[in-house]
């Protein structure tokens, strides 16, 4: 997959020559050599693959001098099949052409994400329809007069005492609803659909390379659900301190709660989830130490300390009428924001000025060959140096997404040491989403116009701190380091997409947040179970063809729906694992 097909044709009379190939995603890298063809001569090594997921710039030199004679920039599309002709003039045998024609032409490789996403709506569409007709009283009734009805009220008497008829009207749905006023369904819609897509994305996203994470620089689908995950997370943290001081908790014991939590999501990322377990038993000599749930357990701790020390519970129904009420959600908390703020400080000195050895201060790159090879040893500047110093580098993630792209030889994790406290920064501004659903509570349109605030100020500090480029700006966005332009992109794409789910959700009540609203509620077994299961059947099996996108695209779809309805079971068992 990601390849297709390039023939070589040497038609310079006396004249060898290499090929060079440089990606458009390879920021500043240096050339890589592709082939080197003899005049005249169809060898077998003059027919090479290149590369299908981003354009690429061919750059073709003589062996002798050195001096490049032609220049081609081009998008080859999957399992084509080219012929890279370099030829002179009639006019002029120094003038020198290069030309690409196509020998076969590619297949639509995105054929089966369309095919998907129409079978999906319709199944949605079907489901929908069923639920509508299901709760009409024409269709129940006639429903109840094909049953035996002496054995149907047995059933019911049996299971689930004796309901009368209106309980099944959708007046009652709603009111069944209703009944929980305190849970916000917008909020585990959310979480479900970051945790679905992260499950879709870890097992493989059908090989296409934008549900693979970016090699450096700039944003896929893949780098926007962790942290989604994070931020929602934070929203609550905030809700859920403030239901329990208000219950009477002591501050103490909720502060043994939490750090139970965050030990236990640790361990059960360092022995459960790590990324070596499939390679055999975990040794202490290159177990990897950060993760994604160590990286969730320690911004958990953080966080929910910092809203033990300074919250304060406040009532159901808050006063509309007091003086600055309009920034009161973060006037109260000036504490908690004075304290985040030090800790972004600290990223920003440790980042920018903390001296690394061979490396420029301040480097925010990948190494290997980017910034025209320069600096090699240099991945990720001071997070990826820290980490190394740290936990050493047999204990980090060994083959990060650099790798593919950049030929990177260090080994750099994207959960590190000092990513962890952008991540904090991520779930308080999640934290604040939170505040502003307490202090409005039941007041949807200040709710929906704050979030929209906020969803547009964090995108201008994104503007100006990327001044909208991907590797120009002061601070890219940057997944691997999490830097705080990422993290000001993904807060506001976070408030942006809150603000439509809890509208839809909890304003206006025209969707349930299914079928995400499940695998929300059980989020936690969700993400483990997938990664324990990922290589067991029915989430993997044997394909006949590898390199096929429509065979793994069926195969993580069918992987990740599966888990979708066994949280939708588990929701109607009122089965909930919780840490």
């Amino acid at each position: 997959m990601d390849q297709a097909l390039l023939l070589i044709n040497n038609n310079l009379p006396h004249e060898k020559f290499i090929v060079y190939w440089r990606s458009d995603q390879c920021y500043q890298c240096l050339y890589q050599t592709l082939v080197i063809s003899d005049q005249r001569i169809e060898r077998a090594s003059d027919v090479t693959v290149v590369d299908t997921r981003h354009p690429m710039t061919l750059q073709i030199n003589a062996t002798s001098g050195k001096t490049e004679l032609c220049r081609i920039h081009y998008r080859f599309r999957e399992f084509g099949n080219y012929s890279l002709w370099v030829k002179t003039n009639h006019s002029s045998t120094k003038d020198v052409t290069c030309e690409i024609i196509i020998n076969q032409n590619p297949g639509y490789t995105n054929l089966p994400i369309v095919i998907a996403f129409f079978i999906y709506v319709a199944i949605f569409i079907l489901l929908s329809l069923g639920s509508f007709l299901f709760r009409l009283t024409t269709v129940q009734n006639w429903l109840c007069k094909q049953i035996n009805p002496a054995e149907t009220d047995r059933l019911i008497n049996s299971e689930l005492g004796s309901p009368n008829r209106a309980d099944l009207s959708q007046d009652a749905h709603y009111a069944t609803w209703n009944n929980v006023p305190q849970r916000l369904r917008s909020l585990d819609t959310f979480r479900g659909l970051s945790l679905i897509i992260m499950v879709f994305v870890n097992y493989g996203g059908g090989g296409y390379w934008f549900f693979k994470h970016q090699s450096w620089n700039g944003l896929t689908i893949a780098d926007l659900v962790f942290p989604w995950f994070v931020f929602i997370m934070g929203t609550s943290i905030h809700l859920s301190v403030n239901a329990m001081l208000r219950k009477g908790n002591s501050r103490w014991k909720l502060f043994w709660k939490v750090l139970w939590r965050s030990i236990q999501l640790f361990l059960i990322g360092l022995f459960v989830i790590n990324e070596n377990y499939c390679r055999g038993p975990l040794s202490w000599s290159d177990i990897r130490i950060m993760g994604v749930l160590q990286r969730l357990s320690l911004t958990y701790l953080v966080v929910s300390v910092l809203e033990l020390l300074f919250t304060k519970p406040l009532p159901d129904l808050m006063p509309q009428s007091r003086t600055c009420f309009l920034l009161q959600d973060v006037v109260s908390y000036w504490p908690q924001w004075l304290i985040i703020l030090v800790l972004e400080a600290v990223w920003l000195c440790l980042t920018f000025l903390l001296p690394v050895p061979g490396c420029p201060t301040g480097y925010l790159g990948p190494g290997g060959i980017g910034d025209f090879g320069k600096y090699p040893n240099c991945t990720g500047g001071a997070a990826g140096y820290i980490d190394r110093i740290v936990l050493s580098e047999d204990h980090i993630y060994q083959h990060p997404s650099s790798n593919v792209v950049y030929k990177t030889k260090m080994p750099y994790d994207p959960e590190g040491i000092l990513g962890t406290i952008n991540s904090v920064v991520m779930a308080f501004l999640g934290l604040q989403a939170g505040k502003i659903l307490v202090f409005y509570k039941n007041q949807h349109k200040q709710v929906l116009v704050r979030f929209f605030t906020w969803s547009v100020f964090m995108g201008v500090i994104s503007a100006i701190l990327t001044k909208c480029s991907t590797n120009e700006g002061f601070i890219p966005v940057n997944k691997n380091l999490w830097s705080i332009s990422y993290v000001t992109t993904l807060s506001s794409f976070a408030f942006f997409l809150l603000m439509l789910i809890y509208f839809l959700v909890d304003v206006k009540r025209v969707w349930m947040g299914g079928p995400f609203f499940y695998p929300g509620m059980n989020s936690i077994l969700v993400y483990v179970g997938h990664e324990v299961f990922e290589s067991y059947f029915p989430f993997k099996w044997k394909m006949q063809d590898n390199q096929s996108h429509g065979q793994h695209l069926t195969q993580n779809l069918v992987a990740t729906s599966i888990w979708v309805l066994i949280a939708y079971i588990l929701y109607k068992k009122r089965i909930f694992w919780k840490i």
